[in-house]
């Protein structure tokens, strides 16, 4: 490792900000607290579990790291490489947009285009890094990723901030754990979870519904990056330990919520992160026996001006 590395004792995520809305933002009618996930270097949520792992994997002995992304893991196990000074492959779907795998590569690693969805992607970055003996990090399925998103609820706790549920997105389930273990790390098990997912990427609601373990045939929500077709086994048995809500939004009303956010705090997110927004205002019953709700803005790097507009168009 190079002088220049980031000391693997040091978190590489930031302690991000805690804003809050005011009660008239929306329909429930009562302040949200926002963490701002949106604002960490890697422009998501996923640098704290990403970066833990990967952190444990160098200080371990690895010297390569090979990841399976359609993005927001991707451009954190990029940014964490580049922090630790080990070289890092991104294997994304050719669903993937050009954009998105310029932006990963702008971050210091290698993209590889493999497969037609995620699953193929995935297979083939860990035959890829067991072939070259390096380290493979999972986006959302292992325990080193859910202790480092467990942080989030740490700060918030630290910051001395009270809230009395949460509501966060799901995609293959690695935040929701994270939420979870950071809740009763910190003696708040009791804290319900509203876990959301768009509609046509909704692998916990399915599972959750069918009482079994659901793999869905194909995403069809424009939330690409909760587009995992089978969550984690660990996350789909978390409503048998702790009090979680499974709820459903449209495209439409993720994409709402992105261009009201971005008018309201200026900053831009994405649909998937949408999703949890859209919750105060399509859902704003499961709200009123709360008082101070917390979401967390997970944000993510598919998203620009551009394609607010194009979003704004398509859903009127």
């Amino acid at each position: 490792m190079s002088p220049s590395a980031a000391p693997l004792s040091v978190p590489l995520h930031l302690h991000t900000p805690l804003l809050q809305t005011r009660a008239d933002y929306s329909a429930c009618g009562k302040p949200l607290l926002l963490k701002m996930d949106a604002l960490q270097p890697s422009g998501s949520f996923k640098l704290r579990g990403v970066g833990l792992l990967c952190q444990r994997e160098v200080a371990a002995g690895a010297r390569e790291i090979f990841c399976a992304s359609g993005g927001n893991a991707g451009i954190a196990a990029a940014y964490a490489g580049r922090a630790l000074d080990v070289p890092v492959t991104i294997v994304v779907p050719e669903t993937t947009s050009p954009e998105v795998r310029r932006q990963i590569a702008a971050t210091g690693a290698d993209v590889l285009v493999h497969g037609a969805v995620f699953d193929e992607a995935n297979a083939h970055a860990i035959a890829m890094a067991e072939a070259r003996d390096a380290a493979y990090v999972h986006p959302f399925d292992h325990p080193s990723l859910w202790e480092g998103h467990a942080s989030l609820i740490d700060e918030v706790v630290e910051d001395g901030a009270a809230f009395d549920c949460v509501i966060t997105s799901v995609g293959g389930g690695g935040l929701l754990a994270g939420i979870v273990a950071g809740l009763k790390r910190n003696g708040l098990s009791n804290v319900p979870v509203i876990a959301v997912e768009t509609e046509g990427a909704a692998s916990f609601h399915a599972s959750l519904e069918a009482g079994t373990h659901v793999t869905l045939p194909a995403i069809t929500s424009i939330a690409n990056s909760l587009g995992a077709r089978r969550v984690a086994p660990h996350v789909f048995d978390l409503p048998n330990h702790h009090p979680i809500e499974s709820v459903l939004v449209s495209d439409a009303q993720a994409v709402q919520a992105c261009l009201k956010f971005a008018d309201a705090q200026r900053v831009l997110v994405e649909p998937a992160c949408g999703a949890a927004l859209a919750v105060a205002d399509v859902h704003f019953e499961l709200l009123q026996g709360f008082e101070r709700p917390l979401i967390e803005v997970c944000g993510g790097i598919g998203v620009s001006l551009a394609k607010l507009e194009t979003w704004r168009s398509q859903f009127g």
